[in-house]
């Protein structure tokens, strides 16, 4: 079983690089975030690796990260959901991103991906959403994905939707806010704090 290549990058084609390591050309499939962070033809690259045997086949996904790889691994295990279709979730959005959408039960975020339509992503949301914590250190630890979805921290996401912000934005605020300043925090405050954080976020942008 393969876990890791490292080489150099013989050609990129499509959602496909091949990476010679010491000669021999493998084939990797990768999404095109880790397509993006990659450098050119014939610069040195180094990938994680999840292997896939099947009787006809053996398929090797490339990740630049072990956030992404846990992510991929995860979405396979919902029904539906194939290699193809997590390669394409991961391309439209981070593994933080993702995790993000799936706590806030954010279907239209997900459905952004090629082959992913709303039943799909009601899918991913409901067998995913106790799930996001083991994307990585960036996903939210379950403490904040229970505290912003309901209550005062649901309404906090409410208000800021209201506001134009696209829900996964502000489920990603509130729940900064809500570990920042504590559950019992009143709404005023944590919609304040919240603000105040997409703020920073757009003017470091």
């Amino acid at each position: 079983m393969i876990g890791k290549l490292t080489g150099r990058i013989d050609s990129i084609d499509g959602h496909h690089l091949i990476l010679d390591v010491q000669g021999v050309g493998y084939v990797v499939a990768a999404s095109a975030r880790t397509l993006r962070q990659m450098g050119g033809v014939g610069e040195a690259a180094a990938l994680l690796i999840e292997t896939q045997v099947r009787e006809d086949a053996i398929s090797l996904y490339g990740f630049i990260d072990a956030a992404e790889r846990d992510a991929f691994r995860l979405l396979t295990t919902v029904q539906g959901v194939g290699a193809k279709v997590a390669q394409a979730l991961l391309g439209a959005l981070s593994p933080e991103q993702l995790s993000h959408a799936i706590a806030a039960q954010d279907k239209t975020a997900l459905t952004q991906a090629d082959g992913v339509g709303p039943k799909l992503a009601l899918r991913i949301v409901t067998e995913l959403k106790d799930k996001v914590a083991v994307f990585g250190a960036s996903a939210l630890p379950s403490s904040s994905t229970a505290s912003a979805s309901g209550g005062v921290s649901g309404d906090a996401v409410s208000a800021l939707v209201n506001l134009g912000y696209r829900r996964i934005e502000a489920f990603a605020a509130v729940s900064a806010a809500a570990q920042k300043i504590g559950p019992a925090a009143h709404f005023d405050a944590l919609l304040r704090a919240s603000l105040a954080g997409l703020s920073r976020k757009d003017n470091a942008v």
